[in-house]
């Protein structure tokens, strides 16, 4: 199947919030909660995608013949590209019934670790989603990233036994979830975290340790301080906290503020080979996808997965052959015009 093929495919299998839509935009899907929209005034998806179009690519040919290797080394790991997987929660409830998280993400882990590439996985109020995501990475070489809610310390702490005991590559927190209802209700201590308490979560886990969720050059030094070994800028708390700016956006401040002191991923609105790269360009060292891969796996599994990388990827490769990038360590910020 090719990737419209799985597009038309999934059209029959997502919904009746998501749209499977040629383009994930968030403009259809706008105000849709439950559902992959905003909070109110809902243009939170949509601003991440558009801010991305606003950067322009700098053409420019005169340079080697060369195959761009796009290869990308993070945590001692070397991976086929810098775009990773981004983890996404209640799959049925917000996409629709065909799968649950335990069933979305052991297709997702599989199918990203096969690849070259990674994925990191969402929590839950139910236990088992956790636990079977780090059960399935177990049988990849422990390559994944469970994504931990900013639950209790008490909580995280078992969390984390599970996956320090199973050895899994890499693990996280969304701290941008502490809105959640049913974090406010938890006692005594969950939703926001200090510094402190970050520092005695990262130092508790036995792998590396990524903060996602922060949006501001602020957030991100205090991410540092902790002792997060990446960080990734995201806005997806745009769910629980409408007028939120694109991580476009604040991306070029937070690197500024942080580059070289941990790796930087960002996340939010990337939909082309060309978004990572003027992704790069801006000073992240990887991106995150997310919404746009969960119809091509609805729609066609494991061989979706396949397509939409391989799609990524080749634009990716086509964007810096056109603006003379071999590597990337070639994407600059001179390679774009904001």
């Amino acid at each position: 199947m090719n990737y419209n093929e799985i597009l038309a495919a999934a059209k029959d299998q997502v919904g009746p919030y998501c749209k499977a839509c040629p383009v994930c935009n968030g403009k259809a899907c706008g105000n849709s909660m439950p559902g992959p929209g905003s909070k109110f005034p809902g243009n939170g998806a949509a601003r991440n995608y558009e801010k991305w179009q606003e950067i322009c690519v700098n053409m420019d040919t005169l340079c080697p013949n060369a195959d761009p290797d796009v290869s990308f080394e993070m945590f001692g790991r070397k991976f086929v590209a810098p775009i990773f997987v981004a983890p996404l929660g209640s799959i049925d409830l917000h996409y629709g019934p065909k799968y649950k998280d335990i069933e979305y993400n052991k297709i997702l882990i599989k199918a990203a670790y096969e690849y070259g590439l990674m994925a990191l996985t969402g929590d839950g109020v139910d236990p088992a989603i956790m636990l079977s995501s780090a059960e399935d990475m177990t049988k990849v070489d422990g390559v994944g990233c469970p994504i931990i809610k900013p639950w209790n310390k008490e909580a995280v702490f078992e969390k984390l036994d599970v996956l320090n005991e199973k050895n899994i590559f890499s693990c996280g927190m969304d701290v941008d979830g502490a809105g959640l209802p049913f974090l406010k209700a938890m006692n005594p201590n969950a939703g926001s975290k200090s510094v402190d308490e970050m520092k005695e979560i990262i130092s508790y886990a036995k792998m590396p340790f990524i903060v996602k969720g922060v949006m501001t050059a602020k957030g991100a030094l205090k991410a540092v301080e902790a002792g997060a070994a990446a960080i990734v800028v995201s806005n997806h708390g745009g769910r629980v906290q409408g007028a939120v700016p694109s991580t476009a956006e604040v991306l070029p401040e937070i690197v500024e503020a942080v580059k070289g002191k941990t790796v930087i991923l960002v996340d939010g609105g990337i939909r082309s080979g060309v978004d990572v790269f003027r992704a790069l360009a801006l000073g992240a060292d990887g991106v995150l996808i997310g919404r746009p891969i969960l119809p091509m796996i609805y729609g066609g599994g494991a061989e979706g997965f396949n397509v939409y990388m391989d799609k990524i990827i080749a634009e990716l490769k086509g964007t810096m052959t056109m603006c003379g990038a071999a590597t990337l360590a070639d994407i600059t910020r001179d390679k774009i015009r904001v």
